[in-house]
Order: structure tokens, then C-alpha cells, then sequence
């Protein structure tokens, strides 16, 4: 049905005024509220770059708000001309018949390899992916220097030695909030980019074929989540009551751990406390080994396909995937570029993070297969109920296997 009433049409919302100047309305859950990521900038030179079109721009909170406003909108012919997706939206929307084939706009061929499986379905491209964004551990350095350390640990050794240092000197070594069961599951991921990519980068292939298994293979990365407990650096129990989206990054902000777990896109608010802070890969490896670090395919710009303005909305996402526009967004998000060639900006507070990932030393979460969406929210509340003694690591383990083979 929903195929159906996509290929009837009806259109967006935009219109064209006499003199020929059409506007087109862009939806996002990026660009307003405390994430703005240059989004008006870009808009801007956008619309002075072509000036016969105008752009009417939506910012929309993310998540299920933004889903519960678009998923209707769509199906009645009245959403944006060009939406922002991720991979799980971009398959669903994309199989409705919502989005448009992008498969033959010039940026298409210039994806690269191993972020182009996330922008396309059935073979077809359908977004514009803007971003391979990091998630790994912040470094309070001010902190860290009270202590007697002068750099952010790249092996678990050493890690583990570093928060000991940091205990003795008065100071709360890390923060894990968990009370979205988000924490847990992405540390859980970021330990296995190292510890289970390194000895085999083909394990999500393998995985998916029946060839290997989340026990044994993660079991090294489960063990990591609870020995940091075990020697006194995490309460999981009070963690679990601590918001990892708000609470978690005021309390970083304030000065109140060492370090801190979260996504690259909080780089730009954690600069305003006014200290000197280290974005790095979680250090997962053995002693003297450097770490791999894990990615996300973050945002995407997807075309309507009822969108009557489909000729400037393609020229608007063909804008976005110019290296120096999309460096402005790239710069704030401060995440990698997902084009080959493309511009990724310097930025001293990720100089390690990126410095893994020029160097090859890198895995993006498989967003599009069996870490989709269901998949990573069952991870999590499975690993809260380990964490909080509740369930056995090999009941842990078989638990996410079947969450991650579900269809």
C-alpha cells in the first residue's frame, strides 16, 4: 500500500514563485537545538550559490520524534523534498518507494567502498551519507595531568594502570552512564573493533555466513565491562541511573571524571568547559598494541521521491557532497569524510581518533546488517542485565547472538 501511494505522487510542501524561484523544504534532525553543525551556514551558501532556489528549513528532535513526524507525513505525499535518513530509515523509507534513486548523481561513484553498503538498498543508492562519525573515550587531560599522566592510553594495560593513578589521586576515573542502555552496548562494541576486528576484519561477513559466533569471540570484550567494576572504577548500578545523552555530558563538562564514553558530535559542546580534552579509540588491546577505532554511519540527505521539486533537491544534496561545503558540516560533527578524496578537517581534540582512521585502523559498526536498530537496543539491555548480576557472560553472549541473527 505504501508503495502504492508513493508512486501516485501528491508532492512536498515546496512551491515556485513567478520570477521562477522555487523553495525547497529540508527536514533534519541536525541543524537546531544544540547541534546546529553549521546546517545554516551550508544553507546558506546553498541559496547564494544558487539563487533561484530557496530552502526552508525544518529542524526536528531526533529519534522516535522525528520518525513519528516523517513516517505520516510521508505517506500522506506532505514531507520534505530532502529528508535526513540514516542506514535503518533509509531501508525502511527506501522500500516503501519514499526515497528517490540517486544512483546516478556524479557523488554516487565517489562513496567510499566501505561506506557506501550503509547509503544503498537493492543495489540502488538512495542517501547521500554525510558522515563516518567516531564514538570512543573523551580524556579530561587537565585531570589526567594531576595524576602524572601526560598522553590517553592506547592499550587495556595501560588503561587500567591509568585509572588506578587516577583513583589514588582523588579523582573519579571514569563515567559510563547507562541509563539508556546505550553506554554498555557501544563499549561492548568499541572493545570488540579492536580486540575482535583486529585478528579478523571480515567477522561481520563471517558472522552472517554461520562461521563463527559472539561466544567465543567476544567474550574478551564482555570481560572488560565488568573487570573495570571489579577493581573499583564503575558502579554499573548507579551508572544505570545516569542519562548517557544529558546528564552524562554535564557531568563531563563539569569536570567530574577523568574520562567519559560518547560519540564525536559531542566534541564541539565539551570544548566550551574550557579544558583541554582528548577524543580517542576505547583502548581495548594488548599491551603495546594501538587500538582500532569504530565508526558510525551517521547522517544521510535522501530525496523524496513525491517531491515536486526533485531537480533542486538533487542539486541541494549534489551541494552537500562538495568537499568544502561538506567540510563546514564535517568540521562541527567533527567526524570523517565518507567520500573518496573527501576533506576531513584537523581538529587538535580528535588528532588521535582520526589519526587511527588515516591509518587504516578502523571499523564501522554494521548498522546495516546485524547491529541494526532492534539488534543494538537488545545488546544494550542485555549487557544492563549482566552488569547488574543478572545474567551469566555465556547467557550474555547467546542472548546478543540471537538478538543479532534475528530477521
Amino acid at each position: 500500500m505504501a508503495m502504492s501511494l508513493a508512486a501516485c505522487g501528491g508532492g512536498s510542501s515546496g512551491g515556485s514563485s513567478a520570477d521562477g524561484t522555487v523553495t525547497i523544504h529540508v527536514q533534519a534532525w541536525k541543524g537546531g537545538g544544540a547541534e546546529p553543525a553549521n546546517v545554516a551556514e551550508i544553507n546558506k551558501a546553498f541559496e547564494k550559490a544558487n539563487p533561484k532556489v530557496k530552502v526552508d528549513f525544518e529542524y526536528i528532535t531526533a529519534n522516535d520524534t522525528y520518525t513519528q513526524k516523517l513516517q505520516p507525513e510521508l505517506l500522506g505525499g506532505k514531507a520534505g523534498d530532502v529528508i535526513m535518513v540514516d542506514t535503518d530509515r533509509m531501508k525502511k523509507w527506501g522500500a516503501s518507494g519514499y526515497l528517490a534513486d540517486l544512483s546516478g548523481e556524479s557523488w554516487a561513484s565517489r562513496i567510499a567502498p566501505d561506506a557506501k553498503q550503509f547509503a544503498q538498498a537493492d543495489g540502488k543508492t538512495l542517501a547521500m551519507p554525510m558522515e563516518l562519525i567516531g564514538i570512543g573515550m573523551y580524556a579530561n587531560m587537565d585531570l589526567l595531568k594531576k595524576a602524572g599522566i601526560t598522553e590517553v592510553p592506547a592499550d587495556w594495560p595501560t588503561f587500567l594502570a591509568d585509572l588506578a593513578k587516577l583513583k589514588k589521586a582523588g579523582i573519579n576515573p571514569i563515567a559510563l552512564p547507562d541509563k539508556n542502555a546505550w553506554t554498555g552496548g557501544s563499549v561492548f562494541q568499541a572493545a570488540g573493533s579492536t580486540l575482535v576486528y583486529q585478528k579478523n576484519k571480515q567477522w561481520d561477513a563471517d558472522f552472517l555466513a554461520g562461521k563463527t559466533s559472539f561466544d567465543p569471540d567476544w567474550k574478551g570484550s564482555l570481560q572488560q565491562l565488568k573487570t573495570l567494576e571489579d577493581k573499583g572504577y564503575v558502579n554499573w548500578k548507579k551508572e544505570l541511573g545516569v542519562d548517557e545523552w544529558s546528564q552524562g555530558a554535564q557531568n563531563f563538562s563539569a569536570g567530574k571524571s577523568a574520562f567519559w564514553y560518547q560519540g564525536a558530535w559531542q566534541v564541539s559542546n565539551v570544548k566550551k568547559a574550557g579544558f583541554p580534552v582528548s577524543f580517542a579509540p576505547w583502548p581495548g588491546g594488548a599491551a603495546g598494541t594501538k587500538p582500532n577505532a569504530m565508526l558510525f554511519s551517521g547522517t544521510m540527505w535522501g530525496v523524496n521521491s513525491q517531491s515536486k521539486q526533485g531537480d533542486a533537491a538533487r542539486e541541494y544534496v549534489k551541494f552537500w557532497s562538495q568537499n568544502e561545503n561538506l567540510a563546514k558540516y564535517l568540521e562541527a560533527e567533527h567526524a570523517e569524510s565518507p567520500f573518496t578524496g573527501g576533506t576531513t578537517p584537523e581538529s587538535t581534540e580528535t588528532k588521535v581518533f582520526s589519526t587511527a582512521f588515516t591509518d587504516g585502523r578502523y571499523r564501522i559498526l554494521p548498522s546495516n546488517s546485524w547491529y541494526a536498530g532492534a539488534a543494538e537496543t537488545a545488546t544494550g539491555s542485555k549487557i544492563q542485565a549482566y552488569l547488574l548480576g543478572k545474567a551469566s557472560a555465556a547467557q550474555t553472549l547467546k542472548d546478543i547472538q540471537t538478538a543479532a541473527s534475528a530477521k
